[in-house]
Parts: structure tokens; C-alpha cells; sequence
């Protein structure tokens, strides 16, 4: 009896999760990831077929990566935390593969990334939901609470490990319920760790295949 109805909740729960992610934006956004993961795919095969490691420009970006590159990370990881798309994961491991070495890239890119979350978390938690509506939108917004309702911080760490999805909306939804902090940013700073760590050890490992380091 007991253990019919606990799979039965569980069989509810893997029912919502999954309608959770055909909302339009999620959906739009897994989509649009995996596009991307092709084409990237489809960049990769070409540069190892045509060798363009030993080219100027590679040298030449190579050496911009190494001076510059962790600043770079940071900056750009720090904006994506915000509501701005840069596509940090994608650098992250285009960053790696050119040569920087991935403990403080790891580090700089996560330490960046969490800053931006807190700038949304702080700006929604001091100006309220009008700031939050113009960020968002009325809609999603609301699609966003329905999620929080029902999942919590469980389906704010989903969003933070899979890299395609809009976390950032769910820091600023986060700082308009005033949520606790302390929780906030360990499970800010922890998914996104994890998955920079897998993204920057796999473009080191992708600059040696492809001849750059």
C-alpha cells in the first residue's frame, strides 16, 4: 500500500518536471543549446580536418588568451549571471582549449558568474517586482512562480547545472522573495562549479586533440 503510493507521487513528480520543461522559453532554450552543441560539433571536425592550429590567427589568439584571457572570463561571466546572453559555458571551454589552465579558469569563471547572480539577486530584492517585470516580462514571471511553487530551490539547481537553461531568471525571482541568501549562493556558486569544471577540463582536453596547446 505505502509503497504504491510513494510511487505514485514519484510517477507525479517525473510528470510535472517533465511539463515544467515544455514552457515555451525552457523548451526555446534547450533548443536552441542543442543547435548549438551541433554546429559547434560541425566546427570542431573542420578544424581537425584542415589543421588551422599552426595558423597566424590561432598564434595570434592564443597569445591574446594567455595575457588576457582570465580577466576576459571574468567580465564576460559576470555579465552572463546578469539577464545579458554571452554565452559563458561556450567560452569557457573555447578558453581551455586555447591554453589556460583550468583550475584558475574554473575559478575565475564560477567566481564571476555567482557575482553576476548577486547583482540580479540584490537589484530585484531593493527594487521589487516592477524591476523584476521589466526583466521578464508579466508572463514568464508568472510561469516562474508557478515552477517555484512547486519544485523550489530543487528546480533552481536543475537550471543552474544545465547550462542552456535561464538561471538568471530565477535570481532575480530568488531576490524578489527576499530568499535566504546563504542557501542562494551556495547553490549558485556549487551546480555552476561543477559545470565549468566538466566544461573547462573537456577544452583542454579538445586543445590537445585539435593541436592548439
Amino acid at each position: 500500500m505505502f509503497s504504491n503510493m510513494s510511487l505514485i507521487k514519484e510517477n507525479e513528480k517525473q510528470r510535472r518536471l517533465k511539463e515544467a520543461f515544455k514552457i515555451p522559453w525552457i523548451k526555446s532554450s534547450l533548443l536552441l543549446g542543442g543547435i548549438f552543441i551541433i554546429m559547434g560539433a560541425i566546427l570542431i571536425v573542420v578544424f581537425k580536418i584542415f589543421n588551422f592550429s599552426g595558423s597566424q590567427f590561432i598564434l595570434d589568439v592564443k597569445a591574446f588568451i594567455e595575457s588576457y584571457g582570465l580577466i576576459g572570463i571574468f567580465l564576460v561571466t559576470v555579465l552572463a549571471g546578469t539577464v545579458i546572453p554571452v554565452g559563458s559555458p561556450a567560452l569557457v571551454v573555447a578558453a581551455a582549449s586555447f591554453g589556460l589552465h583550468p583550475i584558475p579558469l574554473i575559478l575565475m569563471a564560477t567566481t564571476g558568474f555567482t557575482l553576476g547572480m548577486v547583482i540580479n539577486y540584490g537589484l530585484a530584492y531593493s527594487l521589487g517586482r516592477p524591476y523584476v517585470l521589466k526583466k521578464v516580462g508579466s508572463e514568464r514571471l508568472e510561469e516562474i512562480s508557478n515552477l517555484w511553487s512547486r519544485w523550489g530551490w530543487i528546480i533552481y539547481t536543475i537550471f543552474g547545472l544545465i547550462p542552456f537553461l535561464p538561471v538568471e531568471f530565477l535570481s532575480l525571482f530568488c531576490g524578489l522573495l527576499k530568499t535566504r541568501f546563504d542557501i542562494f549562493l551556495a547553490l549558485t556558486f556549487i551546480p555552476r562549479l561543477l559545470v565549468f569544471t566538466l566544461l573547462a577540463y573537456f577544452g583542454n582536453q579538445l586543445g590537445w586533440w585539435l593541436g592548439i596547446i
